[in-house]
């Protein structure tokens, strides 16, 4: 019989910035939540929509410190981890929850202005800086 996989990875945009706090131990623990879209065909219109899925998603350890002054509302990240569930009590109330438990968190890369090409004149046309003799064998 073959093992359990428990493995997600997402992309999608965070809802609310990131929110570190620490354990009484002294363990980071970095709170955020991605809302992740999935595309289906509307029943009533025949049209393709997004309909977003909230996630939870939690890291510890040194790597949530490093991260969490980089992550802010609105920024899209892809996450890697596995899923965890939840079960307790507040209040006389049963709760639960799904969260990601991230290990990996891809950022996106910077916005760079884009090198422009330099075009050289037709009549131009570089030539190889390294010619037969030049090679010794």
């Amino acid at each position: 019989m073959p093992s359990d996989i428990n493995r997600v990875i997402v992309s999608g945009h965070m809802t609310r910035d990131a929110e570190l706090r620490q354990t009484a131990s002294g363990m980071a623990i970095l709170s955020f939540s991605l809302a992740v879209n999935d595309r289906r065909r509307n029943a009533q219109t025949g049209e393709w929509e997004d309909y977003p899925n909230f996630l939870d998603c939690s890291m510890f350890g040194k790597r949530a410190e490093s991260l969490s002054e980089y992550l802010s509302k609105g920024m899209q990240l892809t996450v890697e981890g596995k899923l965890r569930y939840s079960k307790w009590e507040k209040d006389g109330i049963q709760k639960s929850k799904v969260e990601i438990i991230a290990e990996e968190v891809v950022l996106p890369p910077r916005q760079q202005p884009q090198a422009q090409p330099q075009a050289y004149p037709q009549q131009y046309q570089p030539q190889p800086s390294i010619y037969d003799e030049d090679i010794l064998f």
